[in-house]
């Protein structure tokens, strides 16, 4: 008997370790390369895609990107826009919670968006939200955050009062910056309720490790609205900005994905992974920046030549293997509401054209051969793309106007925490991948009241007025018209060098199940799953 007992606890045992190692019940986890490592995983404070990237696992706004880039309702089921375009209505899912069980409510949304306009935030993006009535009265201390034009009508009711009727509101809310935050968790935690095991999130992950330079890892938040269609138990994000080794990675099977690899790459890597490698066309401008606020790149004629001095189709031909497009307007190709850019009044010169005009203006302004010394030192992040096109311009550069021309390069985080901090520079590498699909997130960049993305610290009067006069046109047409006079004057004056219209650059291993390329580069991980 005894003997019998022994054998069917034998077989009991060896069952239950074949069922424990079937492939159906393994963990399924996303191993994500993430092109750096995030400054912030405080919404008020993120700026990059790097921080997007994870805080939109972590968080649901009240709209959201799906799969095909589009917006869909988030925490909000569903909304109502009154007659004049100036009132939305959102009603929050009755099932929405927060990663410690407590309930969602009208007062977080109420509460994050004053937050993010306190000026005791200091919040660098908050701009993003000032489509809400007194939302920059808010920020800039002229009204009190309670002022701001949001409400809660009940607990699962929120109202939102807009300055004007904006045709891109839907797509701000999706926006990292509009990502709430728990109101019992800040007040309760202060600056750590970013922390793993603090940090209560409403989306479909929760952080539950951080080893910063290393990875950041979150798992499948069990009180997510629609957790039962998440199909990824565990997601690890490795901030490497090192390309080559992120492609090694990806070779290993180590990562499933690898963002923003060395272009150079692109024809060895077809070769090799075919489909896997993905090239997608993107809302987004590669460009460079002058820091206006000292000589010489406080003469217009300095730094409009130093632009047509630039062989953009060298640039994109060459380093980026025909990855991306030259570019000679802020705004990129492809929005619709837009159509044809306004380019800089040299684009359709030849490339020696340019540069004999480019002499002329430099002599003119008393600087290369001949003049004063052309001292230049153009700051990047690392990168090795970054590296080539900063050693590609410094070259065109000393070979057209004689410049000293040295790098300088930080890692990304670093490199953007001092543009927007206000430090001195004389060229920095930039860019921008559209937050929404409008050209006014390109053109308002510039405006001299954007104290954090106006990284040159450029003031024009004009431009300003004709921002401002866009917000006010209500008249589609008429308003694209307004934003063409602006950039018209944008490009004329150079304050930023638009190099190439840019393409993001992927590697997805074929394991990874709902992936789909979008121009907004949106890739929320609750969309995909992994095939064994």
């Amino acid at each position: 008997m005894l003997h019998k007992l022994t054998n069917l606890r034998a077989a009991v045992l060896l069952g239950s370790l074949l069922i424990g190692s079937s492939p159906a019940l393994a963990e399924a986890v996303l191993h994500r390369g993430n092109a750096g490592e995030p400054q912030t995983l405080d919404q008020a404070h993120t700026s990059i895609n790097i921080e997007e990237f994870i805080l939109k696992d972590l968080y649901e706004g009240l709209t959201i990107y799906d799969a095909a880039g589009k917006i869909v309702p988030g925490v909000a089921e569903s909304w109502t826009v009154s007659d004049d375009g100036s009132v939305y209505t959102f009603k929050l899912r009755a099932d929405a919670k927060w990663s410690d069980g407590s309930p969602v409510t009208a007062n977080d949304f109420v509460f994050s968006y004053q937050r993010v306009e306190d000026p005791a935030t200091a919040a660098g993006y908050a701009n993003i939200l000032y489509p809400i009535k007194n939302a920059e009265k808010v920020n800039k201390g002229e009204a009190k955050p309670e002022e701001l034009g949001v409400k809660a009508i009940d607990d699962k009711t929120v109202e939102i009062t807009l300055e004007r009727p904006t045709p891109f509101f839907l797509e701000l809310l999706a926006h990292q910056t509009a990502l709430p935050v728990s109101k019992a968790s800040v007040e309760k935690n202060g600056a750590d309720f970013v922390k793993p095991g603090v940090m209560v999130s409403n989306g479909a992950f929760k952080l539950v490790a951080h080893v910063p330079n290393d990875s950041l890892t979150v798992e499948k938040n069990p009180s997510y609205w629609d957790a039962a269609n998440v199909k990824l138990d565990k997601v690890i994000f490795y901030p490497i900005d090192d390309q080559a080794a992120s492609v090694r990675r990806f070779e290993a099977k180590e990562m499933d994905l690898v963002y923003n690899f060395s272009a150079d790459q692109i024809d060895r890597l077809k070769q090799s992974y075919g489909e896997q490698v993905h090239v997608s066309p993107t809302l987004a401008t590669y460009y460079y920046v002058f820091d206006t606020r000292q000589e010489p790149y406080s003469d217009v004629r300095v730094r409009r030549a130093l632009s047509m001095a630039v062989d953009r189709d060298f640039l994109a031909d060459e380093i980026y293997s025909g990855s991306q497009i030259p570019a000679y307007s802020m705004v990129p190709p492809g929005i619709e509401t837009y159509g044809d850019p306004a380019k800089a009044d040299f684009a359709d010169l030849s490339q020696l054209d340019r540069e004999d005009k480019a002499i002329e203006l430099m002599k003119e302004a008393g600087y290369g051969e001949g003049g004063k010394p052309l001292n230049i030192e153009i700051r990047y992040n690392t990168n090795p793309n970054h590296e080539r096109v900063a050693t590609a311009v410094a070259d065109m550069w000393k070979n057209t106007f004689g410049a000293n021309v040295s790098l300088v390069n930080l890692d990304v985080s670093s490199h953007y925490a001092y543009l927007q901090e206000g430090g001195k520079f004389n060229v920095a590498r930039a860019g921008w991948v559209a937050d929404y699909a409008d050209a006014e997130n390109f053109l308002a960049l510039n405006v001299s009241s954007n104290k954090t993305f106006n990284y040159g610290h450029y003031e024009n009067p004009e431009f300003d007025a004709l921002m401002k006069k866009s917000y006010e046109e209500r008249d589609p047409a008429a308003r694209s018209k307004v934003m063409h006079e602006a950039e018209t004057i944008l490009m004329r004056d150079q304050p930023i060098a638009p190099f190439m219209a840019q393409a993001d650059l992927w590697l997805v291993n074929n394991r990874v199940q709902g992936w789909h390329d979008n121009a907004a580069n949106q890739h929320l991980s609750r969309f995909l799953s992994i095939a064994e």
